[in-house]
């Protein structure tokens, strides 16, 4: 079975220049569930003025359905971001920093080594407040400011999210840098050095049209938890020219093709999509809702 955490509300929409209200966010949310998506990254607690689309992350918290069986998890970047999310019902915190000094201080204005003293604190806050963390490594592929980032460089980052304690960390290529064979190779190592002690998940964009190339190479390396946005939704601020995420339904549909199950329904997840074209008032990056 492939667990499959919906990133659109959050990563799909942070970067889009029409605004999507409130209602739109959770009327989102409400199709995805329908469609069977059963973990979504639903808000972002950044700096408003920094990420205007996500200044009502905690108005969205409190309108989502509360479904049994599913969980929202929300982007925390810092301490007040910490902060904000504790007062919501967000059950799991995407905790993220770059591996890149060049994007983190575009991103964080900090270098890596500094960003992780202090999300470091923030997860072991969030534990105590007995919140599961998920730890995020973004350009951990490739930077687009200073190329390649060493395997080791990653796996060290990591290492200090699970001392901290993240239970899972997601490798994500924040701007499409990743080929099949590095996936391989990289999920190999973290394999090697972790084993079943911690989970692994993959996040990737389509900025090179290889997205779901690396998420079967993924796949065929042992990977079951991806990333993907409805839609082909996505992109970053800070990553110049990063277009959208991996889509959800044409991951699914690729799947579904392969006799792998995904606990979703297909056609739900093309209406959401030819829905969400709609409200961004123009032509989306998904496939098979093209067919």
């Amino acid at each position: 079975m492939i667990e499959i955490c919906e990133v659109g509300p959050r990563d799909g929409i942070q970067n889009e220049k029409k605004t999507v209200s409130t209602a739109q966010k959770v009327q989102m949310i409400t199709r995805l569930i329908d469609a069977g998506i059963r973990k979504i990254e639903a808000v972002s607690f950044v700096n408003p003025k920094v990420v205007p689309q996500m200044a009502d992350a905690e108005e969205v918290m409190k309108r989502v359905p509360k479904v049994e069986g599913v969980t929202y998890a929300g982007l925390v970047l810092n301490y007040p971001g910490l902060t904000r999310a504790l007062e919501t019902a967000v059950h799991t915190y995407h905790v993220v920093t770059a591996t890149s000094d060049a994007f983190n201080l575009k991103n964080a204005r900090k270098t890596v080594d500094q960003n992780i003293i202090e999300l470091v604190k923030v997860i072991e806050e969030a534990n105590s407040a007995k919140k599961s963390v998920v730890g995020v490594l973004g350009t951990a592929f490739g930077c687009p400011f200073s190329g390649g980032v060493p395997v080791e460089r990653v796996l060290e980052i990591s290492e200090a999210f699970v001392k901290a304690g993240a239970s899972e960390i997601v490798l994500a290529d924040t701007t499409g840098l990743a080929n099949p064979l590095q996936v391989s190779e990289m999920v190999e190592r973290f394999q090697r050095n972790y084993g079943d002690d911690v989970n692994i998940g993959l996040h990737f964009h389509n900025t090179r049209g290889l997205g779901l190339a690396n998420v079967l190479a993924g796949y065929q390396s042992g990977i079951r938890r991806f990333d993907s946005s409805i839609a082909g939704l996505g992109g970053c601020p800070f990553a110049p020219k990063a277009v959208g995420n991996v889509c959800t339904e044409d991951m699914v549909n690729m799947f579904a093709g392969m006799g792998i199950e995904t606990g979703t329904n297909l056609q739900k997840l093309v209406e959401t999509a030819l829905w969400m074209e709609e409200q961004m008032e123009k032509r989306l990056d998904g496939m098979l809702m093209k067919v």
